[in-house]
């Protein structure tokens, strides 16, 4: 069974002037190959959604009328970007392949999508580039399909996941953890089951102290039969955005850390990549690399 979804629409979704940050999709993808992480074998192609799987996460209301194209002037801006039938069917097809990346996760241990990790979508509201929110919807599917109800969400973008805390607020099946920038976006933050909010200029020792501290704690606590992993690279201390200071051992590292704990406890992972955005794509992109091959060498050898 093929582990990592990836779709041609994930490339150019939208026009030019908005590319950045998507073009990493492209290029992620490319390089897995040449440095042969993955085999083309590996990669699947996810169909798009059906729109009974927003049930339950999105409200109909708000669903509905991203289908239909129809959100008002302010909250396309919220989002930030032009609305379009392809980037719907884009959000859509992401959605579907980290459902499907779960699934594959189950019998392989892991599972990948080579985009996704629209954090900050929330029930009723797209935002910061994210109009649904697939590890969200992907989490709700496997406690109402596959009946897995001790779920966790582990959310590593430099940005909170404010969309994923929002959505799940008081559901006790899955549990919502990140950590991320005090003072970085989204400035109005939501309460998750557990946050850390780190302070600008944080270095990659602190850090990584902190998180396993933390994963130690919410694996005794919690004790997931899933992992949800959001593997933002604007931890990153070349991002533009991220105001931490990690480097990209320290990324390594901290990957590394979330999958010893998941094989620890022989629990499998889903990887969706989240943001990244640094002046070098080239950047961003060895991160997400490392991370498929982390996750590669500890789920599956």
């Amino acid at each position: 069974m093929s582990f990592v979804a990836w779709h041609p629409i994930f490339k150019h979704p939208l026009p030019e002037g908005h590319r950045f940050p998507m073009i990493k999709y492209e290029l992620l993808h490319d390089q897995l190959l040449y440095q042969g992480v993955v085999d083309k074998k590996d990669f699947f192609k996810p169909e798009i959604l059906e729109v009974a799987n927003l049930e339950g996460v999105h409200s109909p209301d708000y669903y509905h009328r991203l289908l239909a194209l129809d959100l008002t002037a302010s909250e396309i801006r919220r989002i930030g970007f032009p609305l379009s039938h392809q980037l719907v069917e884009r959000e859509l097809r992401i959605a579907e392949g980290t459902i499907r990346a779960a699934i594959a996760a189950l019998q392989k241990g892991i599972g990948f999508n080579i985009a996704g990790g629209t954090h900050h979508a929330g029930s009723n509201w797209g935002e910061g580039f994210c109009l649904l929110n697939d590890q969200a919807i992907a989490a709700h599917y496997l406690w109402k399909k596959k009946r897995i109800d001790k779920i966790a969400i582990i959310d590593l973008d430099v940005h909170q996941g404010n969309g994923t805390a929002e959505i799940f607020k008081g559901r006790g099946e899955v549990f919502t953890f990140s950590m991320h920038g005090k003072n970085n976006f989204p400035f109005k933050k939501e309460i998750s089951d557990m946050d850390v909010h780190l302070q600008d200029g944080i270095n990659g020792a602190e850090y990584l102290a902190i998180l396993k501290e933390k994963l130690d704690l919410l694996f005794q606590k919690v004790k997931p039969q899933f992992v949800f992993y959001q593997a933002g690279a604007d931890v990153l201390e070349t991002d533009n955005m991220g105001k931490l200071k990690l480097t990209k051992h320290d990324c390594l590292e901290r990957d590394r850390i979330v999958f010893n704990h998941c094989r620890a406890n022989n629990i499998p992972v889903q990887v969706s990549m989240g943001g990244g955005y640094s002046k070098r794509v080239a950047d961003i992109v060895d991160v997400h690399c490392h991370t498929f091959r982390e996750g590669i060498s500890v789920m599956m050898h």
